[in-house]
């Protein structure tokens, strides 16, 4: 089963992981990514930040790039929440946790899916620096991330 959750609160890594492979004893591999704010960003200092999304567009595309995911591999389940609001470094932002009967899918699957989320999910960044505020634009290297994943497998 995957679900898909945005919100301002911060979520139990723990729990997620849990919730994922407790629902089927024929899973044999659950791959976690954690992504969490840095203090650091583009070589300035970065006090905290804020991120937006689009309610309802932006659950539309997670869902779209967790359908491709399955698609690809043989996948048991993927968890995937995200957070908004103010975030201060060290502030865990998204947990994508992936379920499969073999690492290999599984580490694959996590991948795919982080790299999607990073150019395709309508989330908008604000942080802010010593010269004030600033909006993130995308990174060359999310986009080529993106690429080396071609239409198939």
């Amino acid at each position: 089963m995957n679900t898909i959750q945005i919100q301002k609160e911060p979520f139990d890594i723990t729990a997620i992981q849990e919730q994922l492979r407790s629902d089927n004893p024929a899973i044999g591999a659950v791959v976690t990514f954690i992504g969490q704010m840095r203090d650091m960003n583009e070589g300035d200092q970065v006090s905290n930040m804020t991120l937006e999304h689009y309610p309802g567009m932006t659950e539309k595309a997670l869902q779209v790039i967790l359908d491709e995911a399955d698609r690809r591999w043989a996948l048991m389940g993927i968890r995937v929440v995200h957070r908004v609001g103010e975030l201060q470094p060290l502030d865990p932002i998204v947990i994508v946790a992936v379920a499969s009967a073999h690492r290999g899918e599984a580490f694959q699957a996590c991948e795919f899916v982080i790299d999607y989320l990073k150019t395709r999910a309508p989330f908008w960044k604000k942080e802010r620096t010593p010269e004030g505020e600033r909006w993130v634009d995308a990174r060359h290297a999310d986009a080529a991330a993106e690429q080396r994943w071609g239409k198939g497998r």
